[in-house]
């Protein structure tokens, strides 16, 4: 039989190859190697059009190709979260804007010197470090259960990737020495991944569409803390695939039933008939991360430690 330890040259008589089990046409790797060692430089060789079509970038992003990046961009963070056994996620959204508790002295700080308006602010965004902190210990928590199921890893902390909130979500699951993910989004303005997401966990997407999709498709609880237009949108896109039925109901805590409150008047929502009284119930008002864990074990029946309480 033929060896197969090494798979990266082409056999010196592919006719007399007669392992029955082996593939007989060469990898796209393979290939794309190939093209570069017997390519002369020659017009023809050397114009676009002769790129293979998966290594021309300028090819695939033309608008034609954008089904292609659809697909390119849900198979990625797919396929390399199955490999790293991630079978669910904790994912927790929130602001980019809130800070640590260790830098809401100097935020306090700097407001005395702001204009009033700037500085009411200012405190405002101090007074909820306390979200970044309870985010953190929900992260810690849940990570140190470390759960496996089925052989694979659940409640897997996902945040955005960015910072504030999402720090808090990745820094909690560092904290307890486990990995977590981060689903980055290209936006005009500089960005990048907080330093506690896991490097092989950190994803970037172009489209907003598919980055919420990968944030749902795995999660089995979802921890909202107070947050802007972002936030907003993860949230009530969720609630919504809930109410219509589109997706089975999770738990979802919502931290911060002052900030929520005021912002959106749900009680309201439901009073003018445009939702269910019964809607409300798809939410549960959290203050603490041993509120939101409590909630989540009560949902699925879990023993402290985790496991199926049956």
């Amino acid at each position: 039989m033929t060896d197969k330890t090494d798979k990266t040259q082409a056999p010196a008589n592919p006719g007399k190859d007669r392992d029955i089990d082996d593939r007989k046409f060469y990898p796209a790797k393979q290939e794309a190697d190939f093209a570069d060692q017997v390519v002369p430089v020659t017009p023809q060789t050397q114009h676009p059009a002769y790129k293979l079509a998966f290594r021309d970038t300028d090819f695939m992003l033309r608008d034609e190709l954008r089904p292609v990046r659809f697909q390119l961009e849900l198979l990625k963070p797919e396929m390399l979260l199955d490999e790293a056994r991630v079978g669910s996620t904790l994912v927790m959204y929130g602001s980019a804007r809130i800070p640590s508790p260790e830098a809401a002295d100097e935020v306090l700080a700097k407001a005395e010197k702001l204009p009033e308006d700037e500085a009411r602010i200012a405190r405002s965004l101090a007074a909820k470090a306390k979200y970044y902190g309870e985010a953190q210990k929900l992260a810690r928590m849940v990570s140190e259960k470390a759960i496996v199921e089925n052989g694979k890893r659940q409640f897997v902390v996902c945040s955005g990737g960015g910072p504030s909130i999402m720090e808090a979500a990745n820094r909690g699951a560092s904290d307890a020495g486990a990995e977590s993910i981060g689903l980055n989004i290209v936006l005009p303005h500089e960005q990048a991944p907080n330093s506690y997401v896991t490097p092989y966990l950190a994803l970037n997407f172009h489209y907003f569409a598919l980055r919420k999709m990968h944030f749902l498709l795995r999660a089995r609880a979802v921890a909202v803390f107070p947050g802007g237009f972002g936030t907003f949108d993860e949230l009530f896109e969720l609630l919504t695939l809930i109410q219509t039925g589109k997706m089975k109901p999770i738990p979802i805590m919502l931290f911060g039933k002052d900030f929520w409150s005021r912002v959106v008047d749900f009680d309201a929502i439901a009073e003018e008939g445009t939702i269910s009284r019964k809607d409300l119930d798809l939410f549960h008002w959290c203050e603490t991360a041993d509120e939101a864990w409590e909630h989540i074990r009560d949902f699925y029946d879990l023993t402290e430690n985790g496991q199926p309480a049956g």
